[in-house]
């Protein structure tokens, strides 16, 4: 048997979601900055993240994070997120994942109590302060890209819920918040298949009646997800953050952490130096703070910082060969939902 063509994985989750690393033997991905890089996976050559996230190889629940040399001069590393529907351009879990990964790893040298990490995402430069002890990684903080609200408790109108209010803002990608409690259900296990289809039908329906573009970063100009959010006794957000064809995601969430985190700052509810915890669907836990305050394109931002773990958990290897039937994967209704059809 032929391996010599193989990706070497790191198995790594945040707060239960999985987001594995590839440490080597990925193709070159053309394009001058990470930016230009993403476009190219999304728009050119798709076939490598086809093959790490759709079946055989790959489930539903779960992002593969594309290691990379980085493009500017001040970053360690580069990466991006490769999901079933595209590749996107942030992500606060798979970030925290990376910085485990590059550290624990020793591909980054890691220096005890804390490390820094500079990496290089299609968002922007994300700076990460790692707390290591004896080898591991115990938390991490990343210093996200500004964040900031498109727009507050826009009206929206659907056939299944009627009119309905949503918040748009930028957290690394583009999220509709939508308080859930309009929606008759709250944010529990038990409602997770709900939640996913309610979240994914949601997306549908504002694509043809919100339209966002970044007023800096040219190709991102779609909301990614719809997180759903609710209030906790002890002050904490609720999230659900729902994520094509149809799953949610089993952290906190960390650029939907910080869009929240924007949208509360919009409405002074938040100023710097103000913290709030996320919990997820789980219990799992991130804690998002305003660092400080800055503008993006003459959007009034927020600087948000999130604190979170991950933890590896094995290695994997993937054999790349010619004569695969399935190299381009596939995926089925019966585990990826009634929504599997909206995957290119």
């Amino acid at each position: 048997m032929n391996w010599n063509r193989t990706l070497d994985l790191l198995q790594v989750h945040c707060q239960g979601e999985i987001g594995k690393v590839i440490m080597s033997g990925a193709p070159e991905i053309p394009g001058a900055t990470m930016l230009d890089k993403m476009d190219h996976i999304n728009t050119v050559d798709d076939s490598l993240r086809r093959f790490v996230t759709f079946e055989p190889r790959a489930n539903v629940a779960m992002s593969v994070n594309l290691l990379v040399e980085p493009t500017r001069s001040d970053a360690d590393a580069g990466f991006i997120v490769l999901q079933a529907d595209r590749a996107h351009a942030m992500s606060g879990s798979n970030c925290i994942c990376v910085v485990t990964a590059l550290l624990e790893s020793g591909q980054v040298a890691m220096s005890e109590p804390e490390t820094i990490v500079r990496l290089d995402t299609p968002a922007g430069l994300i700076v990460a302060r790692a707390a290591c002890r004896d080898g591991r990684c115990l938390s991490v903080s990343l210093d996200n890209v500004p964040s900031f609200a498109e727009a507050l408790d826009r009206e929206v109108d659907t056939p299944k819920w009627g009119r309905i209010k949503i918040d748009v803002a930028f957290g690394g990608v583009y999220y509709a918040l939508v308080d859930v409690e309009q929606f008759g259900f709250d944010i529990a296990p038990a409602n997770a298949r709900l939640l996913a289809e309610a979240g994914i039908e949601l997306k549908l329906l504002l694509s043809g009646q919100v339209s966002v573009a970044h007023p800096v970063l040219s190709g991102i100009d779609e909301i990614a997800y719809v997180m759903f959010r609710g209030c906790e006794a002890d002050g904490a957000v609720r999230t659900c953050t729902t994520l094509r064809p149809g799953r949610v995601d089993r952290s906190p969430c960390g650029t939907g952490s910080s869009a929240n985190l924007a949208v509360l700052h919009a409405r002074g509810e938040v100023a710097v130096g103000d913290r709030r915890t996320s919990r997820s669907i789980i219990g799992g836990e991130f804690l998002a703070e305003a660092i400080g305050e800055t503008e993006v394109g003459g959007r009034r931002a927020v600087l948000p910082r999130i604190t979170g773990r991950a933890y590896v958990y094995g290695r994997e290897q993937l054999r790349i060969s010619d004569d695969d039937p399935f190299a381009a994967g596939f995926a089925l209704s019966d585990t990826w939902g009634p929504q599997v059809g909206l995957l290119g």
